[in-house]
């Protein structure tokens, strides 16, 4: 794909759209079907929806919300959390579903990133790595679980190319340091994860002004950026973000 694509994220919890801050403070933003039909018809390249908490509620993600989102939209639907088996994956694919992105199930089982990109396409495999500033790690980042409850003790840089290593076709790194400050996405990790990964990097966690997607574009070599906040809340339209990628030479699907 020869353009960085604009994905709104619906961080979903009981049936609604949240957003947070470092992943908890959560506060309700929108009905899951209206936003994503808004954010199709706005020009949105994907939308991405997690169901943030799935893997702490030991459930599978709620499919029946995601089949209605996934039928009201004409854009590929990224879904993530509570993913832990090739069968939640298969469900998935068939209502409609374009990929699927999985971070505790793969740090927990490796081996079900290399069996899902075998099954159904590289294409539809997302490795998200949720990471934290810990200055003893190599990277100087660690990677979390669990919504971020969880530290696992791996690097997340060496984890970001032992998933590109079993097949996955993207990585969604984000930071928990820079989730919802809008005070721009985290350049090191991101950057790092492509660098050591080689895979597409979708850019996610602090988009706060119209600056910060170009550099994760640029500096943090995303090959796709995912925001919340600033689309949930009206701060900018995926137009505004598109013209502005667009007038400073990064190629974006207007």
């Amino acid at each position: 794909m020869d353009y960085c694509r604009i994905i709104p994220c619906l961080d979903v919890k009981n049936g609604r759209v949240v957003k947070g801050v470092h992943f908890v403070d959560l506060v309700d933003a929108a009905d899951p079907v209206e936003a994503a039909v808004a954010y199709d018809a706005g020009g949105a390249d994907e939308i991405t929806f997690l169901d943030i908490a799935a893997t702490l509620e030991n459930r599978e993600t709620t499919r029946e919300l995601v089949g209605r989102v996934a039928d009201a939209i004409s854009v590929p639907l990224i879904v993530g959390g509570g993913i832990s088996s090739l069968d939640d994956m298969a469900a998935l694919l068939e209502i409609g579903v374009a990929a699927v992105s999985m971070n505790s199930a793969a740090v927990r089982n490796p081996s079900l990133v290399s069996e899902a990109a075998a099954a159904f396409g590289a294409g539809t495999v997302i490795v998200a790595i949720d990471g934290r500033r810990r200055d003893d790690m190599p990277s100087g980042y660690e990677v979390v679980t669990h919504g971020g409850t969880r530290g696992t003790g791996m690097d997340a840089f060496e984890w970001a190319k032992q998933v590109a290593d079993l097949g996955a076709g993207q990585i969604l790194p984000t930071s928990m340091d820079t989730d919802g400050v809008k005070t721009g996405y985290d350049i090191p990790l991101t950057a790092g994860c492509a660098d050591e990964s080689g895979l597409p990097i979708i850019a996610s966690g602090g988009a706060g002004e119209l600056e910060h997607f170009y550099e994760a574009a640029t500096a943090g070599k995303a090959s796709a950026l995912l925001a919340a906040s600033v689309f949930h809340f009206g701060t900018f339209t995926i137009a505004q973000v598109k013209e502005y990628l667009r007038e400073r030479g990064v190629p974006v699907r207007l």
